[in-house]
């Protein structure tokens, strides 16, 4: 079975159905999947398109953003790379009320064994509870 790589217009034209056509084809590829015809793939780099998209363009709430985010991490028919980095980055991005891009940088932090992060971005890193780095 091919292996196939989804980029987050992918996912986007099929949240949004701002495009008739590739909402149609999007959807189709998605139960392609689910039918077990065909792998699908994707990564964090994707969900961080997703997530600022939605947030930016499309005005969907951080509680909205991360029902979707969640949905497509925990999706059955779509691996993801650093699966279990994403999924308690959701929980911390819930928790927290940061977003999910920074809540996924202090998960990889963790996972990585780092023993606090440099940033400047203190006052989103410190409602995670991270230990950072005086610089």
């Amino acid at each position: 079975m091919d292996a196939v790589f989804v980029d987050s217009n992918v996912f986007l034209r099929y949240l949004t159905a701002d495009d008739e056509e590739q909402s149609a084809q999007a959807k189709n590829l998605f139960q392609k999947a689910i039918e077990g015809k065909v792998n699908l793939i994707t990564g964090p780099p994707v969900l961080f398109e997703i997530s600022w998209t939605l947030k930016v363009r499309y005005r969907r709430n951080a509680a909205e953003i991360l029902d979707i985010l969640e949905a497509l991490v925990s999706a059955s028919w779509l691996s993801m790379a650093d699966k279990n980095i994403a999924e308690h980055a959701i929980i911390i991005a819930r928790k927290s009320g940061q977003d999910f891009a920074d809540a996924y940088i202090h998960e990889s932090a963790l996972k990585m064994g780092a023993q606090s992060i440099a940033t400047f971005n203190r006052k989103h890193f410190a409602r995670m509870d991270a230990h950072l780095m005086d610089l």
